[in-house]
């Protein structure tokens, strides 16, 4: 019974970012911004971030996504604000790590984002969960970027 009630909270909270997303918008100006999506089944997100000495100072995303994809961003997104440009590179693996299905070393820092540990029961909802994440680390690593087509089913690291 306890584990029951335990998943009804898990789906409410990913439900709840899914429906009122966090950091969902645009921002006037940004430092960092991609647009990156995944062909398989439609979902897209633009990710636009400001990172001043080292720390993502703001971030806010847009698109269209499936719930999975929408609440993993809004998770994100609420993750990494006011993080070290490392330390987010850092939280990026370790969801990577979360949604197959393996421990992550730091399982606290993911925040909210914990919750889609479920996601690795569904193989083909990881790409959705892990859409943002990845536009992140583009973003991050890459510098500037304005659009890129994402073909999802390659490893990027």
């Amino acid at each position: 019974m306890a584990l029951s009630r335990l998943d009804n909270l898990y789906r409410q909270v990913i439900l709840d970012h899914s429906s009122h997303p966090h950091h969902h918008g645009i921002l006037d100006a940004s430092t960092n911004q991609i647009e990156l999506n995944n062909p398989a089944c439609g979902d897209v997100i633009q990710l636009q971030l400001i990172v001043e000495d080292d720390m993502i100072k703001d971030i806010k995303f847009s698109g269209n996504g499936c719930s999975i994809s929408t609440a993993s961003a809004s998770m994100m997104t609420d993750a990494v604000i006011g993080k070290k440009v490392a330390d987010a590179l850092e939280m990026v693996q370790e969801f990577s790590l979360l949604v197959q299905g393996e421990e992550p070393k730091n399982l606290d820092d993911l925040g909210d984002a914990a919750m889609l540990s479920g996601v690795a029961k569904f193989p083909a909802r990881i790409k959705c969960a892990t859409l943002s994440w990845k536009a992140l680390n583009r973003a991050l690593t890459e510098g500037k970027q304005t659009t890129v087509d994402g073909h999802l089913h390659r490893d990027e690291e």
